[in-house]
């Protein structure tokens, strides 16, 4: 059944549609409802269906969802097209000739009489029209019985009028006038524009069907990449081979040389370099050592891996990025809006301008004027087929996800493209955004104690903190000989610091203003700290029973791809806020370091968001760059939210892009893909319509009058396959785009 969107946009279809008749024998369903290969409608892609079919709205093929199978079935309806097209192909070409050779004065083509010439053509029409356009007459009468005018209401309207009349010009020649006849006394027959644009429509049709299963099909090959078997270790030590089905979190498994790593997980033991341009578009293996995350579908170079398995199932990312790629194609984006509106009343009005056409020539025409009448309303039937300006947006959006999957970008809906084309501002998260995520104890200094104590006392308290810093500190104190001593009474304050008390000794870990607080003067620390902070490190001090007894440096590596980063961004002229919580020295240090145009520090958690709205209401168009749990209400209020892939499923569920691999150039490329997208849909949007605003007085005849020219149904047929073709065509070079 179909979406309140859809109700909204097409009141009158949700009562038609949402029960197929018993014939076609389709359930229409929403996301979720089961589990299984799933069919949608490339216009349409509220439409949902267990089986290959056709759009109940618009009569198009359905096409499957990307990550839950059907291509089989989806390569076997291509198949089908592509016999009925040769078919087309191989009979239409000698019945045109039959029929326009007499034209050029050749009268008797292959030695036919006038009057056997209509019944070989009714011989070599007739397979093309009620066999070869048979998925075409179907949809014709789907259309009519469900009361929902679509494109081929249009074609099946012109094909039938022109093969009815032909059929009847044979059968029934006592029923015509004279001046329906040749000079030789047949009747003429329109068997050959009926084929004609039969064989155009379903040329069109098997395009269009192999373009909008690329992307699909891609995504397929990228999922069955995953092995199907694994070496799982026992606890004896011993490896047994099982399905990846039975694979569990926590379960130990060896990946062995050239192997590929069946699920997410971490290293245990071993080094080696692991193959992941399947997922990142990297050529450069990486090495993975114990700690090392790796992912599922990747390929093990030459060493052995013992791995802990982490995400199996629907949660690898692997599993995760199909999931968000058929849950995009699914979505519809703001500039199609236009297209729906016209679309609702364009078949209709397009009807009427035939019938007004046929009355026209009917009254004012010349000589043999039904003759008129009919060729050119059904001219106008054929060229004005919609098919190409429905295509114009959700052709070029499917091909955009896929190359941006490609890439390492996935885009949640269609709308974060269009959105990600109007950012002039990106605000980026530091700790993990801009650097590795992963701070590590750079300096210590203590008064009044035994530096390792101090170390001691300071990791105690910080090993109940789930904070990097906090992380880094125990881990810097553990690497320098120093043992965390056991902390009670713990107690934190969010964007600000912690407390416990260690062995009678009350312990506060924090910024400046934590400490200041309770009343603690840090001056005496200030000078070293503000050395500390020119140098890019975020200081942290910390007290013992009420005196500031020391200061610690905590440093985050910028990642290695950050400055060229940067520096992409700025040339695609948007303006970079960096939105972090470190004290404002040390953040102006990492943003000169950067080139970062603009630093807002000392922000709380909470606060982040509410800076966001803040340069929306300055009339910016922001994305919001971010990572943890923390950055997740910014990334939800941002007019588009990026998360690191490499960060919290939290923060990728709040996000409308996710850069697989938290590679900040991939903001860059998803700009540039973002803008490249929307401009060829203005080229195929201008293209569709500015061919209906020509084609539909070119069919009716204007230029008769003047010139004496009218628009043969062969022609208009033609020429409506070929804005289809076109539109496609142009689609596709999106993924020529170098990103």
């Amino acid at each position: 059944m179909e979406s309140e969107t859809n109700a909204d946009r097409h009141p009158s279809a949700l009562p038609r549609v949402s029960h197929p008749s018993a014939e076609d024998g389709a359930t229409f369903i929403q996301v979720g409802v089961k589990p299984g290969p799933q069919w949608t409608c490339p216009m349409h892609p509220e439409i949902r269906r267990e089986a290959p079919g056709d759009c109940p709205i618009c009569g198009m093929a359905l096409v499957p969802v990307a990550g839950t199978g059907g291509s089989d079935a989806s390569d076997a309806e291509l198949h089908d097209l592509a016999w009925r097209l040769r078919v087309g192909i191989a009979l239409s070409i000698p019945l045109v000739a039959i029929a326009m050779l007499p034209m050029i004065g050749i009268h008797e083509p292959f030695g036919l009489k006038p009057h056997a010439r209509g019944w070989v053509e009714f011989l070599l029409g007739t397979p093309v029209v009620l066999w070869a356009g048979w998925p075409i007459l179907r949809k014709f009468r789907f259309s009519l019985a469900h009361r929902a005018p679509n494109m081929y209401t249009l074609i099946g309207l012109g094909v039938g009028c022109a093969y009815l009349f032909s059929l009847a010009a044979i059968f029934m020649p006592s029923w015509f006038p004279q001046e329906f006849r040749a000079h030789e006394g047949a009747v003429g027959t329109y068997f050959e524009a009926a084929a004609v644009i039969v064989t155009l429509v379903i040329l069109g049709d098997y395009l269009q069907t192999r373009a909008m299963g690329q992307t699909g099909r891609a995504i397929q090959q990228l999922l069955k990449l995953a092995p199907n078997l694994a070496w799982r270790l026992r606890d004896d030590g011993s490896e047994e081979q099982v399905p990846l089905e039975a694979i569990a979190v926590g379960d130990r498994l060896r990946v062995k040389p050239g192997e590929k790593i069946p699920v997410d997980g971490t290293v245990l033991e071993g080094s080696s370099r692991v193959e992941e341009s399947m997922i990142t578009g990297e050529p450069v293996p990486v090495t993975k050592a114990a700690g090392d995350k790796v992912t599922g579908a990747t390929v093990n170079g030459n060493g052995s891996l013992v791995i802990r398995a982490e995400r199996v199932g629907a949660d690898t990312l692997l599993a995760r990025i199909v999931h968000m790629v058929g849950e995009a194609q699914r979505t519809r984006a703001p500039i199609q809006r236009l297209a729906d509106v016209i679309a609702a009343y364009f078949v209709q009005a397009v009807i009427a301008i035939a019938i007004a056409t046929a009355f026209a020539w009917w009254v004012l025409g010349p000589e043999p004027k039904f003759a008129y009448a009919f060729v050119n309303a059904i001219a106008v039937l054929i060229i004005a087929c919609p098919c190409a300006v429905g295509l114009a947006t959700p052709i070029s959006m499917t091909v955009a996800m896929g190359q941006g999957a490609r890439a390492g970008i996935l885009f949640r809906n269609v709308e974060a493209i269009e959105r990600m084309r109007d950012i002039d501002t990106l605000v980026v998260d530091k700790t993990g955004t801009l650097t590795l995520g992963r701070p590590e104890l750079a300096d210590f200094a203590v008064d009044g104690m035994p530096p390792q104590e101090a170390l001691a006392l300071l990791a105690g308290v910080e090993r109940l903190s789930e904070h990097p810093i906090a992380h880094a500190i125990v881990e810097g104190a553990r690497s320098r000989g120093a043992t965390p001593l056991a902390a009670e009474a713990f107690a934190a304050v969010n964007g600000m610091g912690v407390q416990a008390r260690i062995n009678g000794k009350r312990v506060l870990v924090g910024n400046r203003d934590f400490l200041g607080q309770e009343s603690i003067d840090t001056q005496r620390w200030e000078a070293r700290a503000e050395t500390w902070r020119d140098e890019a490190r975020t200081v942290v001090f910390f007290a013992i029973d009420g005196s500031a007894t020391g200061i610690a440096a905590v440093a985050d590596p910028i990642k290695e791809n950050t400055v060229e980063a940067i520096a992409l961004l700025r040339k695609q002229g948007v303006h970079i806020v960096m939105l972090t919580g470190d004290a404002q020295r040390t953040a102006e240090a990492v943003a000169w370091q950067l080139g970062i145009d603009e630093v807002l520090a000392e922000v709380l958690p909470e606060d982040k968001a509410s800076h966001v709205r803040r340069l929306q209401a300055e009339g910016r168009k922001i994305g919001m760059a971010g990572d943890g749990i923390n950055d997740a209400p910014a990334l939800a209020q941002a007019d588009v939210g990026i998360a690191m892939g490499t960060g919290t499923d939290v923060a990728m569920e709040s996000a409308g892009v996710t850069l697989v691999k938290g590679d900040l150039r991939g903001i860059a490329r998803a700009i540039i893909l973002s803008r490249a997208t929307m401009r060829n849909i203005r080229q195929n949007l201008i293209f569709a319509f500015g061919y209906n605003v020509l084609g539909i007085p070119l069919a009716a005849g204007v230029l008769y009058p003047a010139f004496g020219l009218l628009l043969s149904p062969m022609f208009a047929g033609a020429a409506m396959a070929m804005s289809s073709v076109s539109v496609v065509t142009n689609a596709l070079r999106l993924n020529r785009i170098e990103l």
